[in-house]
């Protein structure tokens, strides 16, 4: 496993993380029912990749994983993982952040979280109360940095502006080798702030691990240079090639997944076959 620091946080994360959002049944049934369909198979999903270096995770209040990621974790150096969630957007009134947080803390299990993001942009709440709340929570020692996620390149820039003491160090949007018009605006600003980048979907929910959607020489000549198993593992080093500041958050839905996953940052792609791959999925 490769590891690089996460933006400006001087912590040191594996290139390949974990994303624990299954889908919206899970969501509800979790919420609502107490059914956590296939919970101890996501478990041991993220419990394999953990074992085999990745020490990433990402969930979210919303998710109804925060307890999952609680059991995965436990036993294990808590300095050594680097823990993401977020605040939904039903929550980003000062009060409602702190209470959110106190919420996810307990869910884990734990005295701190590394990364807290604001999971979507809100119409009604002015972003300096949110980051008012957002910067609280670092002096408090509850979290450690501060994201956002799925805000445009104006709501971004607006984010930063809103803060007085800290600086935002990550960002999630879409972006795949299918879904590229992240690379117009966000990435270069990214790059030229060092804000860390967790692509969610990134592998296209779905799209690029269907060998159909691939050119089908390039890819048969990509598996046998490179001597790799599938599509995934291309569609991820492509996107840790990319830059330094980006790494993937693809779904720990099991572990021979997760694991192949892993797999995708034991190799590096040539400069060639990076233009062949843009060349063949364009922005």
């Amino acid at each position: 496993m490769i590891y690089r620091e996460f933006g400006k946080t001087g912590f040191k994360c594996s290139v390949i993380g974990m994303g624990t959002y299954y889908d919206p049944l899970w969501i509800l049934g979790a919420k609502f029912f107490g059914l956590k369909k296939g919970e101890k198979k996501h478990t041991d999903a993220v419990t394999a990749g953990l074992d085999a270096g990745i020490n990433l995770i990402d969930t979210a209040e919303l998710y109804g994983t925060e307890k999952l990621v609680s059991q995965s974790i436990s036993g294990r150096k808590r300095d050594e993982i680097f823990i993401a969630t977020k605040v939904f957007f039903n929550h980003l009134r000062y009060d409602s952040v702190v209470k959110a947080c106190d919420r996810s803390l307990r869910n884990m299990g734990t005295s701190y979280i590394d990364l807290y993001q604001i999971h979507f942009p809100s119409k009604r709440v002015k972003i300096d109360e949110t980051m008012r709340a957002m910067e609280k929570l670092v002096d408090d020692g509850k979290i450690r940095h501060i994201g956002i996620s799925n805000f445009n390149l104006q709501r971004t820039k607006e984010a930063q502006a809103a803060m007085k003491k800290y600086e935002i160090v990550s960002t999630q949007m879409p972006y795949n080798l299918s879904r590229r018009e992240f690379e117009k605006d966000l990435l270069p600003y990214c790059r030229e702030n060092r804000i860390a980048v967790l692509p969610y979907y990134p592998l296209g929910h779905g799209k690029l691990i269907d060998r159909n959607s691939w050119p089908q020489d390039l890819l048969n000549g990509m598996l046998e240079k490179y001597r790799i198993k599938n599509t995934a593992q291309i569609a991820l080093n492509w996107l840790i090639t990319k830059s330094d500041l980006i790494f993937p958050i693809p779904r720990a839905s099991s572990r021979d997944h997760v694991l192949d996953n892993a797999a995708a940052a034991d190799w590096v792609i040539d400069a060639e076959d990076v233009v062949k791959l843009e060349t063949a999925f364009p922005v």
